[in-house]
């Protein structure tokens, strides 16, 4: 791959448990957390002090874990994560992982805006860039979806919702 990619293992789970980490890992650089409340400031650690083109962090379950992963997509570093959810509508209603697929805002509209998008005045919007590209929903071992354009499709559930809004 030839990356510099960093691996955020809060649980052990990805590098393997103990001071060697798991082979499987390759030349990737593996941060321990040892108390699970620090993930975030380990997350941005990361960024500052080794330069990394890529992070892999185990779980995102925190706001603060959120906001770090928005503030490192910012900085241009790709990011692999897990946050844990039913589904993509599930983490657009979470407000503490919202943020991970560009939050969500209420936006008032002009009467001509509301008019030409055929919806109410007050509608619900993506209120920036997701921390993530790419979206994986694994329902279980059988089932998964693939959202290729996590924007477009964060974008057109929130569609769904006016619609659905205007029918009562």
């Amino acid at each position: 791959m030839g990356k510099r990619v960093i691996i955020i293992d809060t649980s052990n789970e990805i590098a393997g448990d103990g001071d060697i980490p798991h082979p499987a890992i390759g030349s990737a650089r593996r941060m321990q957390v040892s108390h699970p409340e620090l993930q975030h400031h380990i997350m941005i650690e990361a960024v500052e002090n080794h330069m990394p083109q890529v992070i892999i962090i185990d779980e995102i379950s925190t706001e603060l874990e959120a906001l770090a992963a928005q503030t490192i997509a910012e900085r241009g570093v790709k990011l692999i994560g897990t946050a844990h959810g039913n589904s993509l509508e599930s983490l657009i209603k979470n407000p503490t992982l919202s943020d991970l697929i560009g939050g969500i805002q209420y936006v008032t509209l002009g009467d001509e805006e509301a008019r030409i998008r055929g919806t109410q005045k007050s509608v619900l919007e993506r209120k920036s860039r997701p921390a993530f590209k790419i979206g994986l929903e694994i329902g279980n071992s059988k089932a998964w979806a693939v959202h290729p354009n996590i924007e477009k499709a964060v974008d057109q559930i929130l569609q769904t919702y006016r619609l659905e809004n205007q029918d009562h």
